[in-house]
């Protein structure tokens, strides 16, 4: 893989709010999981100082380790932002409901799980902050209510949703017009070129009507997108099975087919012609794509400087229907 090079991409504009982001969002699920604390802080110097300026994580990250009960991610983004006095450099998002100590988005679980980002990054205000997993047997009104307090009081800049269905995106949406609350600038989608179904359609239509930046997570699909997978190969690692059951389907296989040819006329890792198809897609302000090592990177950065035609866009999404 190549060296890290400054990507000269202009910012996007994350919907209606005033942060701008680079077109590739970082996750953050790895840090203090599959990348220890040293790690992380190496792959946030190198997507920072490529020009990177989005980072995606939670505060459940990463409890369903042996010996983490959660904010382990937070935790090391924060002594990272500490250590390189960049936060005000830097888009911080993360989101609530998952915590071991902090789950549901009832008001009071919302901001104590809030209190509770902002010690462990060590900042006064979180950019983005997003409902995880949507609960629905709490009212829209509670959480919008909730989250609209946190944007007063300065805590957050920000508010957006993940896992959420369409109904409950626009019950949320049209709460939030009709009292004058803050409102959901960001949604936050499983969606990527071998997972389509549950993004396409209502949802994006609902997005799409109301302005919301979408920021795709599985953008690489556990890692399947990046090509390493392949027949009668294996791989290690946390999230292989995972990955590898793509392999199987008629779909996978089409997608890896293209995604081949594709990158090779432009010279480019596979994992960066998945990423620029999502890039492309309406909607679609900043795919999150995760870095366990440093050498992982280029290939995701790349997202930044690759443009696909429209037969090539076209071919991708004929080989992934």
């Amino acid at each position: 893989m190549g060296a890290l090079t400054y990507h000269m991409t202009s910012l996007r504009k994350l919907g209606s709010s005033d942060l701008e982001v680079f077109p590739l969002a970082l996750g953050g699920n790895v840090f203090g999981w599959t990348a220890d604390e040293a790690t992380s802080f190496a792959v946030l110097d190198a997507y920072t100082a490529a020009g990177g300026n989005f980072v995606d994580t939670a505060d459940s990250y990463s409890s369903w380790v042996d010996g983490n009960s959660g904010g382990e991610s937070e935790t090391i983004i924060g002594k990272w932002l500490a250590a390189r006095g960049n936060r005000d450099d830097v888009v911080i998002a993360t989101k609530v409901s998952q915590h071991p100590d902090f789950p549901g988005l009832t008001a009071t679980n919302i901001k104590a799980a809030a209190d509770a980002s902002l010690k462990r990054l060590g900042t006064d205000r979180i950019d983005l902050y997003y409902t995880h997993f949507d609960k629905t047997e709490v009212p829209v009104e509670e959480i919008i209510g909730a989250l609209d307090e946190l944007v007063k009081a300065g805590k957050v800049r920000a508010i957006g949703a993940s896992n959420i269905s369409a109904a409950r995106l626009s019950e949320s949406l049209a709460f939030s017009d009709r009292e004058g609350l803050a409102r959901y600038v960001a949604l936050q989608p499983h969606y990527n070129l071998v997972s389509r179904d549950t993004y396409e359609g209502e949802l994006q239509a609902v997005a799409s009507r109301a302005g919301l930046a979408a920021v795709p997570y599985y953008a690489l699909a556990s890692g399947f997108l990046t090509g390493k997978y392949r027949p009668g190969t294996t791989v290690e690692g946390a999230r292989a099975a995972g990955a590898g059951k793509h392999l199987d389907t008629d779909r996978g296989r089409k997608v890896l087919a293209a995604l081949d040819d594709i990158a090779e006329s432009h010279a480019a890792p596979v994992a960066t012609i998945a990423l620029a198809w999502l890039a492309a897609q309406p909607t679609v302000t900043a795919p999150i794509a995760s870095a366990r090592t440093v050498e992982q990177l280029p290939a995701l950065l790349g997202v930044a400087d690759v443009t696909l035609t429209e037969e090539e866009l076209g071919r991708l999404t004929e080989a992934s229907a």
